[in-house]
């Protein structure tokens, strides 16, 4: 239960700081998220991995890193996590948030931009927080932390810069049930991040065959 805890935590402060930052209008946004990604990771990696994304959790167990029986509950977690944090910010703003496509930005590209970034995020993951070779380091969570700052700033235009289905799940989920959003872009925030992980842990097999 320790673990799964974790997760709700680690991801209802991630959204929750998507959610604030965004609507803020803060042009320091992607900061923000990464380093409050960054200070989630430090502080849950030792109980529970600090996946805080479902899509990191199916990579995970698709590349030999993650225990079967958790990832229902893990994914259950996250996504719990990210609409409570949903919920939360509504309360304090009063407006619901979530990732959308930029105005003129075709489906593939948006698509195309999640896949990606997940991409560089779960090798990033797996290179920083499974392999034997770095095992033990001190900064795992500042390269993930980053990379999803970079994701961020670079993409978070074109795509919504989710990288991860919990927070396209769980903001859109409450921006429909207050009945000022719409989930019709539900399925890119799934089908793009969980792709480019699946990729991603074919790639990391490739780079340590011999490990």
């Amino acid at each position: 239960m320790n673990k799964y805890i974790t997760e709700f935590v680690g991801t209802f402060f991630l959204v929750f700081a998507i959610g604030m930052a965004v609507l803020s209008g803060s042009t320091m946004a992607p900061v923000i998220i990464g380093s409050m990604l960054m200070v989630m990771v430090y502080m849950g990696g030792h109980v529970s991995g600090a996946h805080y994304n479902p899509a990191v959790t199916i990579g995970l167990l698709v590349g030999g890193k993650a225990d079967a029986k958790d990832v229902v509950p893990y994914i259950v977690a996250q996504i719990a996590g990210a609409l409570g944090a949903s919920a939360i910010v509504y309360w304090l703003l009063g407006k619901p948030f979530g990732p959308e496509p930029g105005a003129d930005v075709g489906t593939w590209q948006a698509l195309g931009a999640e896949m990606l970034l997940t991409f560089a995020l779960m090798l990033v993951i797996f290179n920083v927080a499974t392999a034997k070779k770095t095992e033990g380091n001190s900064y795992y969570g500042l390269a993930i932390g980053f990379t999803v700052t970079v994701g961020a700033a670079t993409v978070g235009g074109i795509s919504g810069g989710a990288f991860n289905p919990a927070v396209g799940t769980g903001p859109l989920l409450m921006g429909a049930i207050v009945g000022e959003g719409s989930l019709a872009n539900l399925w890119m925030y799934w089908v793009g991040p969980v792709v480019g992980a699946l990729a991603a842990t074919v790639v990391f097999k490739l780079q340590c065959a011999n490990d």
